[in-house]
């Protein structure tokens, strides 16, 4: 029942956000009384952590089957943000927004496990673009990967970059090509370009 539990709230929290969705209203989507909810998760902030964290391991776990199985690292880093948009639902509610407002304890430790993951993510995909000779040799691989974990946060700031004028998948698309075309070799930009005029046309 607890991933149940689970499961429907990351669903009703990343469709219609945090603040809108109430227990009596997940309850009324499982079929289920407050109280049930309430035998796994003494309060919503707790739900709202655990919930949270679920879908932080989620990603992660999707993240690694993605880099795992590609020896590309310029198509791994698009298929990873395809992914997690798809997963997010295009963050429409935008989750993290309404974490930092509304639930700043969560945000925070949100924020930080998710600069380690980033981090050694990127790091991995520069190391493998290096060694493929797509991305340039000389990179200072911890200071790239650092710059790009700041951008990705960045653009999820709704006050610099507001919904009504970019939406999330598209921003983080135009950040990832701008990311790649700054470490990338004449290798790099051509797989780069290529990638992009065959997502276009499929």
């Amino acid at each position: 029942m607890k991933e149940k539990i689970l499961d429907k709230a990351a669903e009703m929290f990343l469709n219609l956000g945090f603040k809108s969705v109430t227990m009596d209203d997940i309850a009324l989507e499982l079929g289920i009384s407050k109280k049930t909810i309430y035998q796994h998760f003494t309060t919503k902030n707790d739900l709202i952590e655990s919930v949270t964290f679920y879908v932080f391991e989620s990603i992660n776990n999707g993240i690694s089957f993605i880099r795992e199985a590609s020896d590309n690292p310029i198509e791994e880093l698009f298929q990873v943000k395809k992914f997690v948009s798809d997963y997010l639902k295009d963050e429409k509610s935008s989750p993290q927004f309404q974490l930092k407002k509304y639930y700043p304890k969560i945000y925070n430790r949100l924020y930080h496990e998710q600069l380690k993951v980033i981090g050694e993510c990127l790091k991995e995909n520069i190391e493998k673009g290096i060694a493929c000779k797509m991305y340039r040799a000389e990179i200072d691989v911890g200071f790239a990967s650092r710059i790009y974990v700041s951008g990705m946060l960045g653009i999820k700031d709704t006050d610099l970059f507001p919904l009504e004028m970019y939406s999330p998948s598209d921003i983080s698309h135009k950040f990832l090509e701008y990311h790649i075309r700054a470490i990338a070799t004449d290798l790099g930009l051509k797989v780069l370009k290529d990638f992009c005029n065959n997502t276009q046309t499929n």
